[in-house]
């Protein structure tokens, strides 16, 4: 998968709102070129609550052992909820970080994430023909999570 397809698939989902940082926009430059989804179905960016799906494209702070710091390298990170955290790497959440942990740098695998697994984030790196199938699946959930919450904020339907 390349993360262009990734972006698509996000925005063509009603209500979630794409924004890549870029120069200008008020985003640290370190986020330059990432992508953060929100559903948002008035179109303006929600105050008090977190993406359900980022794109990031290089390393951060504390945050280098998926080494994106290769070449093309990028990981989607998916708040799919914790029955898809438990299917995908066989533990709750909270047992993040165990020593059966995968490899956060192995592409095309579905992972705890590095930094928030503990939190029920689910990574892969530069997701492939193992995972391509897995990762449109997450993105759903996430999304459907995320509009769920919304709804339930907000009494909306």
């Amino acid at each position: 998968m390349e993360l262009e397809e990734i972006v698509d698939q996000l925005a063509a989902l009603p209500g979630t709102l794409v924004l890549r940082s870029g120069p200008g926009d008020g985003t640290p430059e370190l986020a330059w070129g990432d992508v953060f989804c929100y559903y948002a179905p008035d179109g303006v960016l929600p105050t008090a609550t977190q993406p359900f799906v980022t794109v990031v494209t290089k390393n951060y702070p504390d945050d280098e052992r998926s080494r994106l710091d290769r070449p093309g390298a990028f990981r989607v990170n998916l708040a799919a909820g914790r029955d898809a955290f438990v299917e995908q790497v066989g533990h709750l959440p909270r047992e993040s970080g165990l020593p059966n942990d995968r490899d956060p740098s192995r592409e095309d695998v579905v992972i705890a994430h590095p930094v928030y697994g503990s939190l029920g984030w689910l990574a892969v790196v530069n997701p492939g023909p193992q995972t391509a199938g897995v990762v449109r699946e997450l993105l759903t959930k996430a999304y459907d999570l995320a509009k769920g919450r919304y709804e339930r904020r907000s009494g909306r339907p």
